[in-house]
């Protein structure tokens, strides 16, 4: 039997318990970005049919021919809000926007793409080897003398991460674009930002000085949805788990 089936076959069984005026529809949000297609991939390795997406065309809801399963294509940073407020079910997006927004929501699966490090990195030039460790590097001096300035979209990590160091002083300056040029035009002495490659860091002349984490792609749901929806749900969380173990062997 096909796992779409099995899920649509669920949600028809839930649906007539369900409380009047209750969707016995599937929502799931998907992150637009490099998450996208990791994403597509793997719900159809699971089994889920997915409908063909292209961020050009603009639409933002897509469903299954039956109707049965709906995809939101939304922002990464937006996704945990869909799951949270129920107007989606499931979502995926990185443990990075879970930890910065301390969203109610409930973390299923670690699905195992989208990996990269949370970093704190600074102007090459600005840095020097730790003397008790010649093989990292060191926070640089801050430019004003005593206080260090981060600028980061991940203002609440960033403090999370500075706070039990009583002896550093740290502003921390939230941006919302690329945060590489702000020790270039010296707005701040780091970055706290997310690197995959490393190349966007290398090419602005900037280093790691000290990752903070490494994160991936989650499954959330959404609360209610997790007891209404259960069976459909935990059919598609693991799938994706099997299919996440079978890749490893």
């Amino acid at each position: 039997m096909e796992y779409v089936s099995a899920v649509e076959s669920v949600l028809v069984q839930e649906s007539q318990v369900a409380s009047l005026g209750m969707r016995n529809s599937l929502s799931i949000a998907l992150p637009k970005g490099r998450l996208l297609q990791p994403s597509i991939d793997a719900l159809e390795k699971a089994g889920l049919q997915v409908p063909g997406m292209d961020e050009i065309d603009r639409r933002l809801v897509y469903d299954t021919g039956n109707g049965k399963v709906r995809f939101i294509l939304v922002r990464p940073a937006d996704v945990p809000i869909y799951v949270e407020h129920g107007a989606a079910d499931l979502g995926v997006t990185g443990k990075d926007v879970l930890l910065e927004g301390n969203w109610d929501v409930c973390e299923l699966l670690d699905l195992g793409f989208g990996r990269c490090r949370l970093v704190v990195a600074a102007l090459g030039g600005m840095v020097a080897a730790d003397a008790h460790d010649p093989e990292s590097l060191k926070l640089p001096v801050p430019r004003s003398g005593h206080i260090l300035r981060a600028a980061t979209k991940f203002p609440t990590i960033a403090r999370r991460h500075f706070a039990p160091r009583p002896d550093l002083c740290v502003e921390i300056i939230k941006l919302n674009g690329a945060v590489e040029i702000a020790p270039i035009a010296g707005l701040s002495d780091v970055i706290v930002d997310i690197v995959d490659t490393g190349r966007t860091l290398a090419d602005n002349g900037l280093v790691p000085v000290e990752e903070i984490m490494q994160v991936s792609a989650r499954l959330i749901a959404n609360r209610a949805s997790l007891q209404l929806k259960s069976a459909a749900i935990h059919q598609i969380a693991l799938a994706l788990r099997n299919n996440i173990v079978n890749h490893s062997i």
